[in-house]
């Protein structure tokens, strides 16, 4: 399936227009739909070179990379496979099969063509300078899932400074392109069954192309996730061992403090008993790059200026939800004894992993909420989760959303509850009454939510803005 992905296909396609070759990076979470952008892209060439390296695992070697290299290039060039010293040998063949044509070249998870070989970007740079920089028109794609490593030994390598045409971070579909893969069912298929889809797969087009729109939400995930074949079952060791190879273990443990809730770098420290170190930094680094977390910053009502408080969010809910609710039953899953009888509502804990799953769906479709209230985007100062300790002046304060434009600040609360009533009216007073805003600025109420809302919450026309969820998965937004 190739659905959304039109603006990033669009920006490759521009390349072709250069006169002359193009470096060109695409990084992103695995099963983010990388490599399809790539096809696609590939597809609208006169020719289309595709090569991957060999997975990291105990015992591989560059002579192990160089052969899988040799034979992928044989079958797509008819050369006979070839036994490559060294890399600048392997990427001067290449660069001479490709002649005065359209060409794109994807090297496909290039970290793992890398390896343990320290020398290996290096000799890509070189043979970008020599070789494949002087064809007409050629678009040399670097793509990646280690997105560490592509910052490390591209992004932030002085030899590659000026030489990178296009750089392109793959973020999750926002819920408009999602709900597309409810195809012609969409219109009878409820939010709700919708959103327990989302909270397992997220925006991750892979997961998403797993739905079966004739069985239930409940279907899908137990099919999914509590069977022993499984895909979802299968995945969270097979992405992290992929990416973070030896270190896996550590990144997984923060994940886990992450999975009940935001928290700060203090908290991390001393939940996973490590001190507030550069390897801590790293790691969390890591991850935000990886598209695991997310590092939210609290901008000052009124001048939107921001502050050194800074919280890091699980963003990814398929792990979440593995993390929650798969990890700790995979024994019991391996042995088969969840695939026919057991209910889900006896695993699963609906009404709490729904609130924080759908928190972080609307946190990642901002720009899909601007529209709606009529934001121009081109007005906004600011729009994160905020938060405010508790001082001698101020009462500690935490508030799901806070849009600021220059003279308007939008409060939003986010709810996923079945049946969200009046009491959230006396919540966000008080919260605001501790925000404490600027007289300078105009304070508007937003309610974003799933579920059914009390008749006395719509008769008491509190909030100046509602907005549901069914209306965030057809509204296309500004992408």
């Amino acid at each position: 399936m190739f659905i959304g992905r039109e603006r990033e296909l669009n920006l490759l396609k521009g390349l072709h227009r250069k006169n002359g070759s193009s470096l060109a990076i695409v990084r992103g979470r695995r099963r983010i739909g990388k490599s399809t952008l790539i096809e696609k892209f590939g597809g609208t060439a006169e020719r289309f070179l595709e090569f991957q390296g060999l997975p990291p695992r105990e015992g591989i070697t560059q002579l192990d990379q160089l052969r899988t290299f040799s034979e992928q290039l044989a079958r797509q060039t008819g050369l006979p496979v070839m036994g490559f010293e060294g890399w600048p040998q392997a990427l001067a063949l290449l660069a001479n099969q490709v002649h005065d044509e359209q060409t794109v070249i994807l090297f496909d998870e290039i970290s793992w063509f890398a390896g343990n070989e320290k020398d290996f970007a290096g000799n890509l740079k070189i043979a970008w300078d020599t070789e494949f920089k002087k064809k007409k028109q050629v678009v040399l794609v670097l793509c990646g899932s280690v997105s560490s490593w592509i910052d490390q030994n591209i992004l932030n390598n002085t030899g590659f400074v000026g030489r990178i045409s296009l750089q392109i971070d793959l973020q999750p579909l926002s819920l408009y392109y999602c709900n597309l893969f409810w195809g012609k069912s969409t219109a009878r298929i409820s939010s709700l069954e919708k959103l327990k889809i989302l909270s397992v797969t997220g925006g991750v087009p892979r997961y998403l192309e797993e739905i079966d729109t004739t069985e239930s939400a409940e279907a899908t995930i137990k099919r999914l996730c509590f069977e022993p074949e499984g895909m979802l079952f299968l995945e969270f060791d097979q992405i992290f061992s992929a990416i973070f190879t030896r270190r896996a273990g550590a990144y997984a443990e923060i994940l886990r403090i992450l999975s009940s809730g935001s928290h700060g770098l203090t908290e991390i420290a001393k939940e996973s008993g490590n001190e507030r170190s550069g390897h801590l930094s790293s790691y969390l680094a890591d991850l935000e790059l990886s598209g695991f977390i997310r590092k939210d910053t609290v901008y000052i009502p009124g001048n939107a200026r921001k502050t050194r408080l800074q919280r890091y969010r699980l963003a990814d809910n398929y792990t979440r939800f593995y993390l929650r609710y798969i990890e700790n039953k995979h024994n019991t899953i391996k042995q088969g004894l969840y695939k026919r009888h057991t209910s889900l509502a006896s695993i699963i804990r609906w009404d709490v992993i729904l609130g924080l799953q759908f928190e972080n769906l609307v946190l990642d479709n901002i720009q899909t909420l601007f529209p709606l209230l009529h934001i121009e985007p081109a007005t906004i100062m600011s729009a994160a989760p905020y938060f405010q300790r508790k001082t001698l002046r101020h009462k500690a304060c935490q508030i799901d959303l806070l849009i600021q434009t220059k003279h308007t600040l939008y409060v939003c609360e986010i709810k996923c509850r079945l049946k969200i009533g009046a009491e959230i009216t006396t919540e966000l007073q008080e919260k605001i009454a501790r925000l404490k805003p600027p007289g300078t600025l105009s304070v508007r109420t937003v309610l974003i939510y799933q579920g059914v809302i009390d008749q006395a919450l719509q008769k008491e026309g509190y909030f100046d803005w509602i907005v549901s969820f069914k209306d965030m998965l057809n509204a296309r937004g500004n992408d």
